[in-house]
């Protein structure tokens, strides 16, 4: 299988909310996913922008 890391998420300034939170999007065939360095994974997602908002809306959570 063929799995590819990419760092689509952009860089933000840590605050205490996202402190120990570094979201990424996986990729694995036609499917993106967003994961967290916290454990947190957001759905499989065909559309890459909306894996990057599930990491962006994951960041922004308290």
């Amino acid at each position: 299988m063929y799995d590819r890391r990419t760092d689509e998420v952009p860089p933000t300034v840590p605050t205490p909310a996202s402190a120990g939170h570094r979201p990424t999007t996986v990729e694995r065939g036609s499917f993106c996913t967003a994961r967290c360095a916290c454990g947190w994974s957001g759905p499989a997602r065909r559309s890459r922008d909306r894996a990057r908002t599930d990491a962006a809306e994951h960041l922004a959570a308290p």
